[in-house]
């Protein structure tokens, strides 16, 4: 196992994108998140506010995050447009919303996927001296939403038009919870010939109970880049009755630091802000660790038996 991973927190979008609270809210989320160890983070989207209410505030969001060292701040964006937004909010990193899925795109964003990559090809020559690194999400890239799974064979043409255009950092979705190991081995190695590990972020969801069963095979490949979601929050607003969430941040980093790979993360802290997110704003909470608690550590005082016939 590597010595250290580095874990995107997700939850900032991912969540209010579904849920919306207001901007205070959202920053003290993020002042319990930093408290926890977390220094990256995907903290909303640059998209059409009457579509996702819930992200209208971007700016705000990114111009009230605590400042400190080592901070990474990223976002989505769907054009040129808001990715000026982007550049002008001071963003970091900022990833195209590219499906992998026809049918997703046109309904989520009314274009094509083909149509979506000429858009990209003008973002990324937007991008080139603006100080921020463009990348791009491939959503659904293991199948999904309604459709069968995705093979290593369907990302090839859609890995070469990226290269073409000049977009070499990727996050990898499986946005439906589709795949098992068998399958996150296949598409990560194919993934893994056109860009190099530090480029290459896998985003994990969990709507299948298959996210935590990812993360081994995911480091065994050399993947050092992970996003996760605080609480296994999130969704889609247009898509209602789906889970749509992400691998819960804390559950990973527990299975993580129990396999001996460092996050640099505090799990007891984490597990408080993951508590505060589900039962304080409301936001529908899952995972195990939060309700179990964390295996105890070597030197750990017992606790007392609360058992009786």
């Amino acid at each position: 196992m590597p010595p250290q991973v580095h874990i995107r927190e997700i939850a900032p979008r991912l969540a209010f994108q579904d849920h919306p609270v207001p901007t205070e809210v959202k920053i003290e989320l993020l002042r319990r998140l930093l408290d926890a160890g977390i220094r990256a983070f995907e903290l909303s989207s640059f998209v059409r506010p009457d579509l996702i209410p819930g992200l209208a505030d971007a700016e705000a969001v990114f111009a009230n995050v605590p400042r400190v060292p080592g901070l990474s701040l990223g976002c989505c964006v769907g054009n040129t447009r808001g990715l000026a937004r982007a550049v002008d909010a001071g963003a970091s990193t900022a990833a195209f919303l590219l499906s992998a899925d026809e049918e997703f795109a046109r309904a989520n964003i009314g274009r094509s996927t083909g149509e979506s990559l000429a858009e990209l090809e003008r973002m990324a020559a937007f991008a080139a001296d603006r100080g921020i690194v463009l990348g791009t999400y491939v959503i659904f890239a293991w199948g999904g939403p309604t459709g069968p799974g995705r093979s290593a064979e369907d990302l090839e043409p859609l890995a070469r038009r990226l290269l073409e255009i000049g977009v070499d950092h990727w996050i990898l979705a499986d946005s439906a919870g589709y795949a098992a190991p068998p399958q996150i081995r296949e598409l990560v190695t194919a993934a893994l010939a056109h860009v190099p590990a530090e480029n290459l972020t896998v985003q994990v969801h969990d709507d299948r109970g298959l996210g935590l069963a990812a993360l081994l095979p995911l480091l065994d490949l050399g993947v050092r880049h992970l996003d996760t979601a605080l609480a296994g929050s999130g969704g889609h607003p247009a898509i209602s009755g789906r889970r749509g969430g992400g691998l819960c941040t804390e559950d990973a980093v527990q299975l993580l630091e129990l396999s001996g790979v460092g996050t640099g993360i505090d799990l007891p802290r984490l597990i408080e802000a993951a508590n505060w997110l589900a039962t304080e704003i409301g936001v529908p909470g899952k995972g195990f660790v939060r309700h179990a608690g964390a295996v105890p550590s070597l030197g750990q005082g017992a606790q007392a038996l609360d058992f009786s016939w």
